[in-house]
């Protein structure tokens, strides 16, 4: 299964990018030899932040002006190959670029990232599978951030430049609530459904001050299995791709429900949805926007 969407990587200078290894922890490999999408965005870290932007930015710089990129969109894709515990090798890709207003003025400025994963055909603790050893794409992952002040006035939030240069390469945004649109030919099963009400607690939040980003994936993907076994479904499938756009974090102690729509896509099961905050009567203001592919 794909993603309905992902944008293409760009070709980008020999500096932007970079090769990293990530170890997977028992827990990031299913039972079938698949892996977990929560396993694949840390290579962002590796190939990308670790291996890139330490080396090419200066990070303080941008700190002390209070600048910093803020994540607003993961595409997470998972291939079906079975793989052992063990290390992955993530090529990643860097890209700077602006967005412009109606009016073609520049309007903000992107950090948008692209990896590639890979590794060798294998089991964990058993018998190889057929192939084993053959190197394959296990996932691919894209992250688009926006620059921002988010500590300044609002009518200083926007990041227009970098000390003074805009990135020469032009971005063109998805809607964030394009995420939960269903694509052409998709068949919905059922009715759209509403989870019950829960909180965020302290385990939900990382060193960033918010409930961490792919905790949106784990807790999505349980109340889709559970929506599934409620209608007659299978619920042993696993997510194959999500993807989530972000339009404000939520905090610990803030209580939420999922809503979405089930839908059989390209052979598979998928659910199109958003997190609102628990008690609002209309969607049009989520928290995020989310669809995610299960199979």
């Amino acid at each position: 299964m794909q993603a309905p969407w992902f944008p293409t990587p760009p070709s980008v200078p020999a500096e932007d990018r970079a090769t990293a290894p990530l170890s997977l922890r028992y827990e990031d490999v299913a039972q079938d030899g698949r892996v977990r999408l929560e396993a694949l965005p840390p290579g962002l870290g590796e190939a990308i932040w670790r291996a890139i932007v330490e080396k090419r930015f200066d990070a303080k710089a941008m700190l002390a002006t209070g600048t910093i990129p803020i994540l607003t969109r993961f595409v997470i894709e998972a291939a079906d190959d079975p793989i052992a515990v063990g290390e992955l090798s993530c090529d990643g890709r860097l890209q700077l670029a602006h967005a412009v207003d109606a009016a073609g003025a520049v309007d903000r400025l992107y950090f948008n990232a692209w990896v590639d994963l890979h590794a060798p055909r294998g089991r964990t603790n058993l018998p190889p599978p057929d192939r084993a050893g053959e190197v394959v794409r296990v996932g691919r992952v894209f992250a688009e951030h926006v620059f921002t002040r988010p500590f300044a006035g609002p009518e200083d939030r926007k990041v227009r430049d970098l000390h003074g240069e805009v990135p020469p390469a032009r971005w063109a945004p998805r809607a964030l609530a394009a995420a939960a649109d269903l694509p052409p030919g998709a068949t919905p099963i059922g009715e759209p459904f509403t989870s019950d009400p829960f909180v965020f607690g302290l385990a939900h939040t990382d060193s960033n001050q918010h409930v961490n980003s792919l905790v949106y994936l784990s807790l999505f993907e349980e109340a889709v299995v559970a929506r599934l076994a409620d209608v007659g479904r299978s619920p042993v499938v696993l997510a194959r791709w999500i993807e989530i756009g972000y339009r404000k974090p939520c905090f610990a102690g803030d209580r939420v429900s999922m809503r979405f729509t089930l839908a059989e896509v390209d052979g598979g099961v998928a659910a199109f949805g958003a997190f609102v905050p628990s008690g609002d009567p209309g969607t049009d203001r989520p928290h995020a926007w989310v669809a995610m592919g299960l199979s």
